[in-house]
């Protein structure tokens, strides 16, 4: 088999099939951002995400040697939205997430969990541990008066049994908020790990008390790409500075080998305030080392 040149790989995530609801792995983009508090332009994340995919075709991991393409991976582009309406864009994801074996969702903001946890546990019948890297609580019960705005997405996920809290870690925590939304969070059982943290830390420290937290049982990964520092991430709606780099995500992700993980989203990519890619990349780059975790396990 010849391997394209990078600027010549096919438009799918990582030159994979496309349209097939049956493979054993699929990805998905969401170009959802109707539910932004900052700037806008995540809806474009998807698209940008792929394109910036063609540099991880041509290679295996240099850890653990894998190939994420030899995966039963297929692209199922984009999935349709109820244009300017929350709720009912909500409604048409779970309905396009539910019955897929395992999904890798790239928003979009990250309002489009909640619809991806929802279909999630409907399928395997009870509630998930969750791995949280984000620069934001994402707890508020509403955003502004939007109370399906995209900082708010695991007050409802929580609420609504989806999660089993004690389950739940949230890495890369910065970005201003009110006391009562940690003491909400930390009184439902959440592990929050403030970003200073992570930095006085090492990855294999932090990956430790992740799988800690998480224990047994089924887990889903959430990574905003604002969890990343602006300096790593600009091309996000809500950037926040002191952040994870690049190498402590991917340090702390390679280390998560093992858990049983059943689907994962990468969100909050727009590509409109992005530099060279360098969010795209990030973001690509987050998806293709969670499809080695699993070819690892496959």
């Amino acid at each position: 088999m010849v391997t394209p040149v990078t600027f010549a790989a096919p438009h799918a995530f990582l030159g994979a099939r496309l349209y097939d609801r049956k493979a054993t792995f699929c990805v998905a983009g969401i170009p959802m951002d109707i539910g932004t508090t900052n700037r806008a332009g995540s809806r474009d994340g998807p698209r940008a995400i792929r394109a910036a995919a063609r540099m991880l075709t041509d290679g295996r991991h240099p850890d653990s040697g894998v190939d994420p393409t030899a995966l039963d991976l297929s692209d199922l582009g984009e999935f349709e939205l109820a244009l300017g309406d929350i709720p009912a864009s909500l409604t048409r994801i779970e309905e396009q997430a539910a019955g897929l074996n395992h999904l890798l969702a790239f928003g979009g903001e990250h309002g489009v969990t909640l619809a991806l946890l929802r279909a999630l546990v409907k399928r395997i019948g009870e509630p998930v541990g969750v791995v949280h890297i984000d620069a934001h609580l994402d707890t508020s019960e509403d955003n502004f008066g939007q109370r399906f705005a995209h900082g708010s997405v695991f007050w409802h996920a929580i609420t609504e049994g989806l999660i089993a809290p004690k389950r739940m870690i949230q890495v890369g925590i910065r970005a201003p908020a009110w006391p009562d939304m940690y003491e909400w969070t930390r009184g439902q059982g959440v592990t929050i790990v403030p970003a200073q943290d992570v930095h006085e830390s090492t990855p294999a420290a932090i990956a430790a008390q992740i799988r800690a937290v998480l224990g047994d049982g089924p887990a889903y990964l959430s990574f905003d790409i604002d969890g990343l520092d602006p300096a790593f991430a600009p091309g996000t709606g809500t950037p926040e500075i002191g952040g994870l780099a690049t190498w402590q995500a991917q340090g702390i992700l390679r280390r998560l080998t093992g858990i049983d993980f059943r689907g994962a989203d990468v969100v909050e990519v727009a590509p409109a305030y992005d530099v060279s890619e360098i969010t795209a990349l990030a973001a690509a780059t987050i998806g293709w080392e969670y499809l080695c975790l699993q070819a690892v396990r496959d």
